[in-house]
This record gives structure tokens, sequence and C-alpha cells, in this order.
């Protein structure tokens, strides 16, 4: 018997679970270094004073997250369209819409709460 660990009818490229190549060193130390690339930046914007408007800083904070979020699913879950046969990549689509919805009628709630529920239309209040 060999000591391949191969399935018959697999090619070498498909031996990782999942239907992903291994991991390797180099694809670990990429992200790594990605990683810490798009943890410094974030850093230096707000410690620097590097962009005028503190709304500028924090737009450019949300997209170099949302950018970090996107490397690590790729070098540390292997996320990709051919892993599980594209089953992950759905999920997280589906998880993703999920995420918004909830947010978006979190933040309507709340607003609404808040445009309906102010103090400073209890003066009014009497009158009506």
């Amino acid at each position: 018997m060999s000591n391949d660990h191969t399935a018959p009818g697999r090619d070498a490229a498909h031996t990782g679970e999942g239907g992903h190549a291994p991991s390797t060193f180099r694809g670990y130390m990429s992200g790594f270094v990605l990683s810490v690339i798009l943890t410094v930046i974030p850093f230096w914007l707000v410690m620097g004073g590097v962009l005028a408007s503190s709304s500028a800083t924090a737009l450019a904070i949300l997209l170099i997250g949302a950018v970090q979020m996107v490397v690590h699913m790729v070098y540390f879950l292997h996320m990709s369209p051919r892993s599980e046969g594209g089953w992950t990549l759905l999920a997280l689509i589906f998880t993703v819409i999920i995420v918004a919805i909830a947010l978006a009628g979190s933040l309507w709630v709340m607003y609404h709460l808040n445009v309906n529920m102010m103090p400073g239309h209890l003066h009014d209040m009497p009158s009506m």
C-alpha cells in the first residue's frame, strides 16, 4: 500500500480539505504582511492627522477595514469561488446580505425612535 494520501481520481492540487489547494507558508506570510500593513495605515491616519476632516478619516478606516476582512477571508479562511464548490462564497454572500438588512433595519428603527421620542417635543404636548 502506498503512502499517498490522494484519493483515486483526484489530482494533487485538490488534496486539501474542502476542495482547495493546501496552504503554504508563503500564502500565510503574504496574508500576514498585508494584514500588518492594513493595520498600520489607519493607525498612521489617526495619529498623524493626515486627513483634514474626521469624517474622511473614518471613511478611510472603514474602507481599509473592509479590505482587511477580504484579505483575512482569502489568505486565512481560504474562501474562493473554487473552494467547496462555491458554497463557502455563497454562504458568505448570504451572511453579508442578512447583516446588511439587520443593520439597516436597526438604524431605521433607532432614527425613527429618536425623531418621535425627542424631548424637544414635550412642550407641544399640552396643546395636543
